[in-house]
């Protein structure tokens, strides 16, 4: 499946990466906002609602970056391979750790531990977009 061309452009897909940290830092910060009220369940809810941010919005970018942009950009050059394997391995952190937040809601709440995975995924996703930027997209030095 062909990818948007805005997945092509560095322009467009940094504003993509951007817009989708910005709402995950600000959902998080607002859930935070919510336990340090003692709202425990209003912040609960807010969980649910990050971790479904998580899964439209930015893992579903991965699934769309893995499906079309990833293999055009190895069809036009198989030497990215590599750069394709580690930015997937990051796709799959991201997977991982969101499983596993949705497993510890259930199993524990809202607990400090499930806020530091989801401190973790702000972290993973700005270092992989900040990669993926700058192997895939920007223009090689002269």
């Amino acid at each position: 499946m062909p990818s948007g061309p805005s997945l092509r452009q560095l322009h467009a897909h940094h504003a993509i990466h951007q817009g989708g940290l910005t709402g995950a830092i600000t959902k998080t910060q607002e859930m935070e906002d919510l336990l340090r009220a003692k709202e425990f369940e209003v912040a609960r809810q807010a969980a649910d609602h990050l971790v479904e941010y998580w899964e439209t919005r930015v893992i579903s970018h991965a699934d769309s970056e893995e499906d079309g942009f990833y293999r055009e950009m190895l069809q036009q050059d198989p030497t990215l391979e590599e750069a394709v394997v580690k930015l997937t391995r990051d796709h799959d952190l991201l997977r991982i750790i969101v499983a596993d937040i949705k497993e510890m809601l259930v199993e524990e709440s809202l607990t400090y531990e499930v806020m530091q995975q989801f401190h973790a995924l702000l972290v993973v996703n700005a270092i992989h977009s900040r990669d993926e930027e700058r192997m895939l997209l920007e223009e090689p030095s002269k």
